[in-house]
């Protein structure tokens, strides 16, 4: 099974570089058979453009999950503070073989939904 998530799109081409091995994220979807994660790259590019697999997801307290995860994040400490303010624990879900597609998709084209808030099943 799939899930797709919105990233920004600088993050989204730091795990295609294989720069950021880790995609953080405030919650997570419920479904333990997700084993692909597809990237939609939010605004200004708006477009389906790779997919990856789950190697892990990490769940941990805000302070050891960066200490595990800051070398490959892709972000920066202040960000991630940023991003994980106000709770407690955070997920890293660690990418395996990225793919970065030849020709961007379009959500609606391809998958018949809007872009996510966060995440959506795929079928």
């Amino acid at each position: 099974m799939k899930v797709i998530l919105s990233i920004k799109p600088e993050f989204a081409k730091k795990i295609f570089q294989g720069s950021k091995k880790f995609e953080f994220r405030r919650t997570l979807f419920k479904n333990k058979e997700v084993v692909k994660i597809v990237v939609y790259a939010s605004a200004p590019i708006s477009k389906v453009i790779g997919e990856f697999e789950i190697d892990s997801i990490l769940y941990d307290e805000i302070d050891p999950l960066w200490e595990i995860t800051s070398r490959h994040s892709g972000i920066t400490e202040e960000y991630y503070n940023d991003y994980f303010v106000g709770k407690d624990k955070g997920y890293a879900i660690k990418v395996k073989n990225p793919i970065k597609y030849d020709e961007y998709l379009c959500i609606r084209e391809t998958y018949g939904i809007r872009p996510p808030q966060s995440f959506a099943y795929l079928r």
